[in-house]
């Protein structure tokens, strides 16, 4: 294959299962750490803003259950939903006061959270793909 034929050539399948991976997998690895540590912090924060603290749970299915619907392209537009809910609920509480901040090194304070929006985003609208239990 020449340089020419290279840039041409397009995979749109394998880019949502590269895609799908990347999300899934990082943010399983979040989940991992909440299995290994618990949760307990997040009770205590939750606690702290008037919620019930028994909502810190959900993060097992935010942080382990849909990432890997993602990874296994199982019901992908579900799993991208809940993940953006997550997402949103964890803008909301503990980091609402920095969503108009910057950090020290000039960047966006909830970078991470909108790069995991905008990319679940982009799974939802594009779907999982032929390579995905799904196929869709």
């Amino acid at each position: 294959m020449n340089t020419s034929s290279l840039c041409n050539y397009t995979n749109d399948d394998l880019a949502k299962l590269i895609l799908r991976l990347m999300v899934g997998f990082l943010m399983l690895f979040h989940g991992i750490s909440k299995v290994s540590h618990g949760v307990d912090g997040m009770m205590v924060m939750l606690g702290n803003n008037g919620i019930p603290e028994f909502i810190a749970y959900g993060v097992y299915i935010g942080e382990i259950v849909a990432p890997l619907m993602l990874i296994l392209g199982y019901r992908v537009k579900l799993a991208a939903i809940i993940m953006i809910g997550m997402m949103i609920f964890i803008l909301a509480v503990p980091y609402a006061d920095k969503i108009f901040t910057l950090t020290k090194n000039g960047s966006w304070a909830i970078e991470l959270h909108m790069f995991y929006i905008m990319s679940l985003l982009s799974i939802f609208f594009l779907g999982a793909g032929k390579y995905s239990i799904s196929k869709k």
